[in-house]
């Protein structure tokens, strides 16, 4: 299988790149236009892989307590509610979306774009009420996301970006970037930064290398392994599993003539086709991202149906 082959399935896509590394040396690059590898675009909720790299890195530092910590300690409101449950509420359960808390991602009353139209993003996820127990059930909530950035400002004194600039995108060299702030000026944790498509690969790669990045230990090797691995099964129309705001999954081609083959793999997903892939057993990244309209969009997976069997077929 040659690259020509990936280009002739992936071009009527029209997607706005595609980038894929091998032990990383860039081994396929594709844009829509020369203009494109250098602009930054919106990641969308790619920025919760960001963020929970950084929630790591804080760890490792000292900054923030383990994950088995309860978010109380840095919201003390939740010490006075009536539900014991919120008092039950971690760090692990922000990061695996797992609080608990009666949420619609994308409509209805408790949701994320409705969180994005008050003038307290915190207050009003913290105000929401308790469907499950922490820890039972995982629900996708970019309002978490958002306590997670509060706490993080709580613990590291600076803004996120900051934060990020000193211990995350300088080493990485990553120089061009957008970071949209709420109202009260935390940087927002679930959605929101913008990167060009080769820095999105620097991050993937980072992991690839288990927090390593010209050696240096970027984020320790526990918690980058930790952090990838499945915490909770996801349900339906969903697959895989989740861990800290990173997804998983796994991929088999049975492929004609040959015996069955297959890689596990960990990924970022941002809304409208950003994703920032990384395969550890083929010690390949790859990110794709998109701009067009959703109608315009190619309505499938494109990672499982034309990169995944590409590169299987391309390993065997």
């Amino acid at each position: 299988m040659n690259l020509q082959t990936l280009t002739s399935g992936i071009s009527p896509l029209d997607l706005r790149s595609c980038l894929i590394s091998k032990k990383g040396e860039i081994i396929y690059e594709h844009y829509r236009d020369q203009d494109t590898a250098s602009k930054i675009a919106k990641t969308n909720s790619c920025t919760k892989s960001i963020l929970s790299a950084l929630i790591c890195i804080a760890m490792d530092q000292g900054l923030l307590p383990q994950a088995d910590t309860t978010i109380s300690t840095f919201f003390p409101q939740l010490a006075a509610k009536e539900d014991p449950r919120y008092r039950e509420m971690t760090l692990h359960h922000l990061l695996t979306m797992t609080a608990g808390l009666e949420w619609t991602e994308f409509g209805g009353a408790n949701s994320f774009p409705r969180m994005t139209r008050t003038p307290d993003w915190v207050q009003f996820v913290l105000d929401q009420p308790l469907r499950d127990a922490p820890g039972s059930r995982m629900e996708y909530n970019s309002g978490v996301s958002q306590l997670l950035s509060a706490i993080l400002v709580q613990a590291s004194g600076m803004p996120i970006a900051r934060f990020a600039e000193m211990n995350l995108f300088g080493p990485l060299g990553i120089e061009s970037y957008k970071w949209e702030q709420d109202p009260q000026g935390i940087h927002t944790g679930g959605f929101g930064l913008w990167l060009r498509p080769s820095d999105m690969l620097k991050f993937g790669q980072l992991y690839l290398n288990q927090g390593s990045w010209e050696n240096q230990q970027l984020i320790s090797k526990d918690l980058a392994l930790r952090s990838v691995q499945p915490a909770i099964h996801v349900e339906a129309p969903r697959r895989g599993a989740y861990g800290w705001h990173w997804w998983a999954d796994s991929y088999t081609l049975e492929a004609e003539n040959t015996s069955e083959a297959s890689f596990d793999y960990f990924y970022a997903r941002g809304f409208g086709g950003q994703f920032i892939h990384v395969i550890p057993s083929l010690e390949i990244v790859v990110v794709l991202t998109d701009d067009k309209r959703k109608k315009a969009q190619f309505p499938g997976d494109v990672f499982r149906q034309f990169i995944a069997p590409f590169l299987l077929r391309r390993e065997h």
